[in-house]
């Protein structure tokens, strides 16, 4: 049974939302701003008025107020009290429901633990790093044993190196814990890296609902395929071991080389930014190297993409605009492509039908 259901959910933007999230699911939301995503999460919390039913567990939430859901919420403002310290905000909402003391300090001093910050106790928001802040606040949203935690962009202030590091102890947390958890994100990295499964959002709509690889190599839409960055997606039809950790697949008749090990690949996919074009034919070995004919030029905004077809496939490939305008390429003008061997993602999933050959 899925803990948390949607159905029928209007609220500004969004329009007949219906999703599932299942028991212990960690769901991430990823679309771009203004898609719909946090107006969700405030309809789950019941922030916000809405249309349609959340359900939880079986049970409509509807009439339920927001105090009452069972729900944490980590907003993408982080908004931590800066008179308490840090062992006095992870309590607040524990003392404003007046649990006893004894269980709130042995609350707290769990949650300390578990979030590595048992040496910050004391100490007040001013002094605390933005990784610190964030995992006070979580610690905050903790408190209450929710049976429900959104998270609303919650890297978003964070330098790189700190919110992937972050993001690790995040999952093992909710994972350790059990807890549903729904995490909004507009970086596909960032989902992919967090994501049981991730619902893609555009204009208000669920475009698809998949774990990371689906999404990302069969996208059902074409909003979801422009979201992720409209990636050359190409079925493969055998594959033969040249080395370990090298094998060549046959995609449409083009032999490709790719880094792989395990089982069969079924599809490889390419971003057109990794994909290098030339006016000439460049020096240097042949691998993953093709010639072919430019079949359309499209400018989005500061960059250019050219669909060149090579034997039976077309291939999209990107280049900023001021590379493109110092080559000579034109509609019905050949051109070279190389593919970037580290760059191929390749998918094993689904039916493994591809042969050796």
């Amino acid at each position: 049974m899925p803990y948390i259901e949607l159905k029928n959910i209007c609220r500004h933007i969004c329009r007949d939302v219906n999703l599932e999230i299942n028991d212990s699911e960690l769901m991430v939301l990823l679309g771009h701003s203004g898609a719909g995503k946090t107006t969700l999460l405030n309809v789950i919390a019941g922030l916000t008025e809405y249309e349609g039913s959340v359900i939880a567990n079986g049970v409509p939430l509807d009439k339920v107020a927001a105090s009452k859901r069972k729900i944490g919420y980590l907003f993408q403002e982080l908004v931590l009290f800066p008179h308490l310290d840090v062992a006095s905000n992870i309590a607040y909402s524990l003392k404003a429901q007046k649990v006893p003391k004894e269980k709130i300090m042995h609350r707290v001093d769990r949650l300390l633990k578990m979030l590595r910050i048992t040496h910050l106790s004391s100490r007040y928001p001013k002094n605390l790093s933005g990784g610190e802040k964030q995992r006070v606040a979580l610690g905050r949203a903790l408190a209450c044993a929710p049976k429900v935690l959104l998270l609303d962009e919650p890297m978003s202030s964070l330098d790189g190196q700190t919110a992937k590091h972050l993001r690790a102890e995040l999952k093992q947390i909710q994972k350790e814990l059990g807890i549903t958890t729904i995490y909004v994100t507009h970086d596909l990295a960032e989902a992919e890296e967090m994501a049981d499964r991730i619902a893609v959002i555009h204009n208000g709509c669920i475009e698809q609902v998949a774990p990371p690889n689906e999404v990302f190599f069969y996208p059902r839409s074409e909003a979801v395929s422009d979201f992720i960055g409209a990636p050359n997606i190409l079925d493969c039809d055998s594959y033969r071991e040249l080395e370990q950790g090298v094998i060549e697949v046959k995609c449409c008749g083009l032999p490709i080389i790719v880094a792989h090990e395990g089982n069969a690949v079924q599809r490889i996919a390419l971003f057109p930014r990794d994909i290098y074009v030339s006016d000439t034919c460049p020096p240097g070995a042949g691998v993953n190297r093709f010639k072919g004919t430019v079949v359309d030029i499209r400018y989005i905004d500061d960059s250019v993409r050219l669909d060149v077809k090579v034997g039976e496939r077309k291939l999209v490939t990107e280049v900023s605009q001021h590379i493109f305008n110092e080559m000579e390429l034109a509609v019905g003008k050949e051109a070279y492509l190389i593919l970037k061997l580290r760059r191929i993602r390749t998918y094993e999933g689904r039916n493994n039908h591809n042969k050796k050959g």
